[in-house]
């Protein structure tokens, strides 16, 4: 790609540190390891750890030195609070089940279960009732206590042998380095904080809350092998109890697993029990982990925050039970992840399947020994009660009379909650390193050709690392390395599955085999270039009309509308920076500018929109792609569009899926549709789409994006969304909001107008071109009508049968997310 007129300068980053089996290594930063001249230079589990078949000797040595412990593995001085001691567990039931909080909602529900078969009439008269009421509460309260403790034995992690966890140490690193042959690798800045802040919270009797992000089932693992071989106290690992299996659970219970509900329903006793588990946890000093986003991510970017967990931890410290606690986020990268294989398979509508041991250990990813490495990065700690103190300060600030200023209100509590989820986030992109498989791949998925020769593949991974780094990101392995190993390298590791070789050609050119696993690796990258991407694709709504300079130049009014709705419609999908709309747009037209992109023409006095920023900024007219840019064929004004399109493609996928919801007579305008079979018909539509050409990216059907766009949907007040207020098992429904449904004409066919339809072209506009949209309406007639076969068919198998009171319509946002609030500005 054309080099850029400005690059940042590269500031020298701080020892990596490898840990592969039993050996620790510094390496300058950015290290790469250099090609084997033969098999026995090659690191891997075989030199670091011995294999029973080779050398049983040497194998059962080192067994024995972790399971009696000889120096670093005895795992005695840890940096925190006691663990691994006899009747650890014992000592944290109590302390649990003891907790205030626990013992006043323990006689709150014996109370109500009391009153309730009182007015049964189950008790009799006069000083007998009295007596058969006490008798009866003193059973009910046993009662609730027994089954309190039944589930606090379930729940806690069970740090209770030393012993076992130094042969768990063992064992996971045995399993971790047979497929992550390169073993793990962290910063030694970041490890030297950590060790020093953990010193001072052991000191304190304060925890620190580590806050991965998750990609995989490995995140569990690494983050444990890191805290013990740096001797730092092993947090409480915070589970979904669909891992809690035979023999893997118990297994993982006991080396820090602690397992909660998927969901907590309306079981006031088990929402408690999990608040008095970290309450005393945070109390006493325990370091925990839980992941930010919930679950996994099925598509390689951050998802959005899940505040279940967060909201206990906040209000721990929000009531004044806990003083303080320390925030570490933390980013875990892979060259390549085991699972991307079947999360594909989720993301195109197939089941989720059950967890189990044997299908992850006999995965043959697993035992490949071609999965490269695992990067761990934290950032800097920071304590949640300044973070707190903070937030109340600014909005007393900006909003001295709102109810958002009083530190008890819900209102208050929901916006503290969202800006904790929202900066987490933020940090853990902060400190995320792009591994060479990320760049690979977003270079092959950002081409317009079917391929690309080795030395252009070469030239855009180094033009890409440049912007990577320019953009304050980190970029793994570069430093005094050549490229060519790299690529050699992050081609090895993700395989002919992924990324295809020909070779019988004057050059050795390579192309994109599984696009759709492949988007996980460049979906890493795009948090970095969202802004740009943003901008590039708002241009592109007059680029794609072709002619001279002058018919694709966009005034900066049409810009600014164009980036605000696209921004707008995925909030839900990326982080922004958090300044506004204006200084980031701005922003970006200046970098964009300085990189030789775009050209900028000012003139004065500033118009409407902009006159609030300053001299340098505000006299933006018109925007255009420069002669240079034009030169080079577009090429960095079209990767950053590639980066956004399937985007773009996905989410008109879900507002023409919109389109099925219109009912097909006046009789079914009341008629409720089953959510999850809407879904999978707008999933249906899409593959329907693309085969036929209307869709350019496949990996547009993907059902996370799909979801995102329905969420958006349902706030928007789109469609109305009812769940069942009483039966769990009755499913979710779902109809186009009136005023959002479009008309019919006489024969029956939807009409290609009103707000539904003009929403749908707005998206269309930053679509990338196709032969069957070139001309015409951007959603033919033949798209249109597929939608309304498809969405009749809809309403004939999966229309809700609705009963008075079976439904509940939930609360619709009426609060919507302002443009540029809570964490989310756009762009």
């Amino acid at each position: 790609m054309s080099p850029t007129k400005a690059e940042v300068p590269l500031q020298p980053s701080a020892p990596d540190l490898e840990i592969l089996g039993d050996r620790v290594t510094i390496h300058p930063g950015g290290y790469v390891e250099p090609p084997p001249q033969d098999d026995t230079s090659e690191r891997n589990l075989v030199e670091h750890m011995a294999r029973f078949r080779e050398s049983p000797l040497d194998f059962l040595r080192e067994i024995s030195l972790h399971v009696s412990g000889s120096g670093w593995r005895a795992y005695d001085d840890v940096i925190g609070q006691p663990i691994y001691y006899s009747g650890f567990s014992d000592n944290m039931k109590a302390a649990v089940l003891r907790t205030p909080m626990l013992q006043y909602r323990i006689q709150e529900l014996a109370d109500r279960r009391l009153d309730a078969e009182e007015k049964q009439g189950l008790f009799g008269q006069g000083l007998e009732k009295e007596h058969e009421k006490t008798t009866r509460r003193i059973e009910i309260v046993t009662s609730l206590r027994e089954v309190a403790t039944h589930l606090t034995d379930g729940m806690i992690c069970k740090f209770e042998s030393k012993r076992f966890i130094r042969g768990a140490y063992y064992l996971c690193t045995q399993l971790l380095t047979r497929a992550y042959h390169q073993g793990i690798h962290v910063s030694s800045e970041e490890v030297l904080r950590l060790r020093s802040v953990a010193e001072t919270a052991a000191k304190n009797r304060h925890s620190i809350i580590f806050l991965p992000c998750h990609r995989s089932h490995v995140d569990y693992v690494s983050l444990q092998l890191i805290c013990y071989r740096l001797g730092i106290a092993l947090p409480t690992v915070i589970a979904g109890d669909n891992l809690k299996m035979p023999i893997l659970g118990a297994f993982l219970q006991n080396a820090g697993a602690m397992w909660i509900r998927r969901s907590f329903g309306n079981d006031a006793l088990y929402t408690t029990l999990v608040q008095s588990y970290i309450d005393t946890l945070l109390q006493n000093g325990f370091n925990i982990e839980c992941f930010i986003e919930g679950g996994r991510s099925r598509t390689g970017k951050l998802l959005s925050p899940k505040f279940g967990i967060l909201s206990f931890i906040l209000d721990s410290v929000l009531s004044g039970r806990v003083e303080d606690a320390i925030v570490c986020p933390v980013s875990t990268q892979y060259d390549k992840v085991i699972e991307t294989e079947s999360y594909i398979s989720e993301l195109l509508g197939q089941p989720k399947p059950q967890e189990n041991l044997r299908d992850f250990l006999s995965a043959s990813s697993v035992l490949s020994l071609k999965l490269g490495r695992v990067d761990v990065r934290f950032h800097e700690p920071w304590n949640l009660r300044s973070f707190i103190t903070e937030q109340r300060a600014r909005v007393r600030d900006v909003q001295p009379s709102s109810a958002l200023s009083d530190p008890l209100s819900s209102g208050s509590r929901v916006r503290l909650l969202r800006t904790l989820g929202y900066k987490v986030l933020s940090d853990i992109n902060a400190v995320s390193v792009v591994m060479p498989t990320a760049l690979i791949g977003t270079v092959l998925l950002t081409l317009r050709g079917r391929g690309v020769g080795k030395s252009e593949l070469i030239r855009r991974v180094e033009w890409l690392s440049t912007r990577v780094r320019a953009k304050g990101g980190r970029v793994a392995h570069f430093a005094g390395a050549p490229i060519s190993i790299i690529i050699e390298r992050g081609l090895d590791v993700l395989g002919p599955e992924l990324v295809g070789t020909i070779d019988n050609l004057p050059e050795t050119t390579y192309y994109a085999v599984d696009r759709f696993q492949l988007s996980f690796y460049r979906n890493m990258t795009i948090h970095l270039f969202i802004s740009e991407a943003l901008v590039c694709a708002a241009m592109y709504t007059r680029v794609k009309q072709g002619g001279g300079p002058a018919n694709q130049r966009i005034s900066f009014d049409e810009l600014y509308e164009q980036v605000g709705f696209l921004s707008f419609i995925f909030r839900g999908d990326f982080i922004y920076p958090t300044a506004g709309l204006l200084p980031n747009l701005n922003r970006t037209l200046l970098g964009l500018e300085s990189d030789g992109v775009i050209i900028l023409t000012r003139s004065r006095p500033a118009d409407s929109i902009n006159n609030q920023l300053d001299e340098d900024t505000r006299s933006f007219v018109s925007i255009e792609l420069s002669p240079t840019e034009r030169k080079s064929g577009r090429e960095n004004f079209d990767f950053y569009n590639f980066l956004l399109w399937p985007f773009i493609e996905s989410t008109w996928l879900g507002a023409v899926a919109l389109m099925c919801l219109t009912p097909p007579t006046p009789e079914h305008s009341s008629t409720w549709l089953d959510v999850r079979k809407t879904q999978e018909t707008a999933q249906l539509l899409g593959k329907t789409l693309y085969h036929q050409g209307d869709l350019s990216y496949f990996e547009a059907v993907n059902k996370e994006t799909l979801k995102n766009a329905f969420q958006l949907f349902e706030e928007e007040g789109m469609i109305h969304v009812r769940k069942s207020s009483n039966d769990k098992s009755s499913p979710a429904a779902v109809r186009l909001a009136p005023e959002w449904t479009p008309n019919r004409d006489v024969d029956g066919a939807i009409v290609p107008e009103g707000r539904l339809w003009d929403f749908i072209e707005k998206i269309a506009k930053s679509r990338r071109e196709g032969k069957n949209r070139r001309d015409g309406a951007t959603v033919s007639t033949r798209v249109i009508g597929l939608a309304d076969l498809v969405g009749k068919q809809l309403f004939d198998e999966s229309a809700v049968v609705e009963g008075e009171g079976e439904y509940r319509e939930d609360e619709r946002r009426r609060g919507r997310r302002k443009r540029g609030g809570e964490g989310m500005a756009r762009l």
